[in-house]
């Protein structure tokens, strides 16, 4: 094992979408940033802002059948300060809030969960309720 190299249990993620457009509104409205678009290798995207050598990732409108899903994997993206606030913005871009926002240990911070305008379930991690 090479220790002179950080580790990460996720390089990039992707999130397949059945509109590209009504699923990038719905993100930039979420997240209140905006996705940067790019057709890679027949692949339409649209990439989540982050950091030189941090994960990434993006949504995507797979020519090769990806579907969007709420059962499986679930990933949590960073909602900014309030868990609440997000749902709020979810809801406005016409996403479905599932449940109450949860309190979790340890000043972890605070997470909730949304579907989607595609059908994906994703969860949502602040530092504040």
């Amino acid at each position: 094992m090479n220790t002179a190299t950080t580790t990460r249990a996720i390089s990039w993620f992707e999130i397949p979408t059945h509109d590209l457009d009504r699923a990038t509104r719905f993100y930039e409205t979420l997240l209140d940033k905006r996705l940067k678009r790019e057709n890679l290798g027949g692949s339409l995207l649209a990439i989540f802002e982050h950091d030189d050598g941090q994960t990434g990732g993006a949504l995507v409108q797979d020519p090769l059948g990806s579907k969007p899903a709420a059962a499986g994997p679930v990933l949590y993206l960073e909602a900014g300060e309030s868990a609440q606030a997000a749902l709020e913005r979810a809801r406005r871009a016409g996403g479905i809030v599932e449940g109450a926002v949860i309190e979790l240990p340890r000043e972890i911070g605070y997470i909730a969960y949304v579907l989607d305008t595609e059908g994906n379930r994703i969860g949502l991690h602040a530092r504040g309720r």
